[in-house]
């Protein structure tokens, strides 16, 4: 906004921010450095783009911030952020509506004549021949007993900070933020002990594809309630104005719904007759 000029609306019209052009040029680094990995080059140009794309989302999100603190954040712009948040999530719900259909494909056709490769593959039977998968009722389960009990700490984080308990909305949050990093580990464990990989047949390909991207939305998500309990515990959050909660909240119930349809549909209707540990 220019000196000595009267705002007369209620949009906030952004400055002159360096952050999308270098997000895009640390993008295009990234994926010329995974291409090159990929026909074995070195990783470090890779390495160098992810960096870089790291660097822009903390400093344009700390712009974001510093925005709201200063005010800029209207009723208007409030509204226009729950919009964006909701199509970020609908674009993820189609991201792993593509990973459920690879899985769907793959195991309610495994003996489908017009593909006889991957009859031959799987040995016409899901889970194929020779794969040892994971009992559903063990750290499955106990991983979905810690994502739901972590829907219930942030659900009452968020009527405590309603509610200016700002105490119980510190505590909530916490106790959020630990269950995330304790579903992190045991899903880390989890993979180390798997008696499959991801390369040489598709049920490996599909297994880790699809639980790999939500163990990476859980560290994500992780990390935006981690932010979010830093702001409140920095005094910039408060019973009227806290959308970034708002807005990690939704992402978590997210996680959450995206996974119980994961566990209900990989580990336990596709676990078959082998499933062992």
């Amino acid at each position: 906004m220019a000196s000595g000029a009267t705002k007369n609306h209620d949009y906030h019209l952004v400055e002159p921010s360096p952050w999308p052009f270098v997000g895009s040029v640390a993008a295009f680094v990234m994926a010329v450095g995974a291409v090159m990995w990929m026909h074995g080059g070195p990783p470090w140009l890779f390495a160098l783009g992810t960096l870089g794309i790291l660097y822009t989302m903390v400093v344009w999100w700390r712009d974001v911030i510093r925005e709201s603190i200063a005010g800029d954040h209207t009723p208007v712009v409030s509204l226009h952020l729950r919009y964006g948040m909701i199509l970020f999530i609908a674009s993820e719900v189609m991201f792993f509506v593509a990973w459920f259909w690879a899985y769907f494909d793959a195991a309610l056709f495994p003996d489908a004549a017009i593909q006889y490769q991957r009859a031959e593959l799987l040995g016409g039977q899901w889970p194929p021949e020779g794969i040892e998968t994971f009992d559903p009722w063990h750290l499955p389960l106990l991983n979905t007993l810690i994502l739901l009990t972590s829907g219930t700490t942030v659900t009452w984080a968020h009527h405590a900070l309603l509610h200016d308990d700002k105490q119980g909305a510190k505590l909530g949050l916490a106790l959020t933020v630990a269950l995330g990093v304790l579903f992190s580990i045991i899903q880390a464990y989890e993979y180390s002990i798997a008696y499959f990989d991801f390369s040489g047949h598709i049920y490996g390909a599909t297994f880790f594809m699809a639980t790999g991207f939500h163990g990476a939305h859980v560290i994500i998500g992780t990390i935006f309630l981690a932010v979010c309990l830093g702001r409140i515990m920095a005094g910039q959050m408060s019973s009227k104005k806290h959308f970034g909660f708002e807005a990690a909240a939704w992402y978590w119930h997210f996680v959450d719904v995206v996974w119980l349809f994961l566990f209900a549909v990989i580990y336990v209707w596709g676990a078959g007759p082998n499933a062992g540990h």
